[in-house]
């Protein structure tokens, strides 16, 4: 039997009792208050809002051990935003501001609330809110101290220990990554040997849509967001028409054009395009590259926008400081080699399987770091999971 088991054998047989949150702590929403961001000064405290912190300040509205809970809608449903806090902090009026009462572990208290589904608490539509009012009828299981500072020992260890193997999991992730770069720009780099051209003169000429001569169609629309930074994959498009089409959606793109990100290009949004898109409409925030095949592979093209000195050429020519940009004749002023066809063909089935191969190791990983922390939920709801007395 193990030592909690014991204490809840000893301190609960029956089960526990559930009380209102509202009954079991203290809500100090009434120290809250907001800093405009103009005002806020670099300070040590962490300025905390509806999604963790938000800033640093000086001075501090609350001091010691709390529970913050999100009020309002800058809160996903599916992941509420729960945070615990231990010292001084400032608290925005965007959060609930929580401390358990004598005979309640604020840390118990946290772990119970990330396990807690919001849902059928919050009021409003799409900005959903959790109002006071509702939120003090949270039911909140009470069982006595010992039992909660072994949940709370027991829990923290294994989230510890799972933050451990994820960062473990994550290093290894960022290794594979960079051995990939590593072999890709290395199969990129030549000499004088071949030629070298501009990528405006590897590219054709493309066309924009004339949406008054196309009022009757619809097309799927392709923004900056519909491409994957992960996978270099096209996701959750937009069916649009000429009534509908916002202002950027201009540019006709087909299958194999190569699309690159110029808006925030650092972010490297950047694919080929496939089939399924063939002509259709991706934003004027793209600077579509079509191959001639005269002189150069599509995966040619998408290969070497992706190198290191690509993006090195691009930070240095993007212009502007908040929202940085790039022109499409300065990204087309990049100068790529040119091996004969048979060359580059080559090297991109080399590129294509390596880039195989890597994105199964990153998919294995990135399944196995949800795994852990799938993990750690399921235990943690199991050892909250309390019988309540009748």
């Amino acid at each position: 039997m193990s030592r909690l088991d014991e204490l809840i054998a000893e301190l609960c047989p029956n089960g526990v009792e559930f009380v209102k949150l509202g009954e079991c702590c203290a809500i100090e929403d009434n120290k809250r208050k907001p800093i405009k961001a103009s005002e806020r000064t670099a300070g040590k405290t962490p300025y905390y809002g509806a999604n963790n912190i938000q800033d640093y300040v000086d001075g501090f509205t609350h001091d010691g051990e709390y529970v913050l809970i999100a009020e309002d809608g800058s809160s996903s449903l599916d992941n509420y935003s729960i945070q615990y806090v231990n010292g001084k902090f400032w608290a925005n009026n965007h959060v609930h501001v929580v401390k358990g009462n004598e005979g309640l572990n604020s840390r118990f208290l946290y772990l119970c609330l990330t396990a807690f589904n919001f849902v059928p608490y919050l009021v409003g539509g799409t900005r959903a809110k959790l109002n006071r009012a509702s939120m003090v009828k949270i039911p909140i299981p009470l069982p006595p101290l010992p039992v909660q500072s072994e949940i709370v020992r027991i829990l923290d260890n294994f989230k510890e220990l799972t933050a451990e193997l994820t960062a473990e999991l994550t290093a290894e992730l960022t290794a594979r990554k960079k051995q990939y770069e590593y072999y890709r720009d290395a199969l990129l780099t030549f000499g004088d040997d071949v030629e070298w051209k501009t990528l405006g003169e590897c590219v054709l000429k493309t066309a924009k849509i004339r949406w008054g001569e196309n009022k009757e169609e619809s097309f799927q629309y392709i923004d900056l967001s519909s491409v994957n930074r992960d996978d270099n994959k096209i996701y959750e498009t937009k069916l649009i028409y000429s009534d509908n089409a916002p202002s950027r959606a201009q540019q006709i793109v087909v299958k194999n054009d190569v699309i690159f990100g110029s808006t925030r290009p650092m972010l490297k949004r950047y694919c080929l395009v496939p089939e399924e898109y063939d002509n259709q409409i991706c934003s004027t925030g793209f600077c579509v590259l079509r191959a001639n095949l005269n002189l150069v592979l599509p995966k040619w093209v998408f290969y070497n926008i992706s190198t290191s000195a690509f993006y090195t050429y691009i930070e240095k020519n993007q212009k502007g400081a908040s929202y940085p940009a790039i022109s499409d004749k300065e990204v087309k002023a990049y100068k790529i080699p040119l091996p004969p066809i048979e060359e580059q063909q080559r090297i991109i089935d080399i590129l294509d399987r390596f880039d195989t191969l890597s994105n199964e190791i990153t998919t294995d990983l990135s399944v196995e770091i949800k795994a852990r922390q799938k993990q750690y939920e399921y235990y943690r709801d199991k050892l909250l999971k309390f019988q309540e007395i009748s």
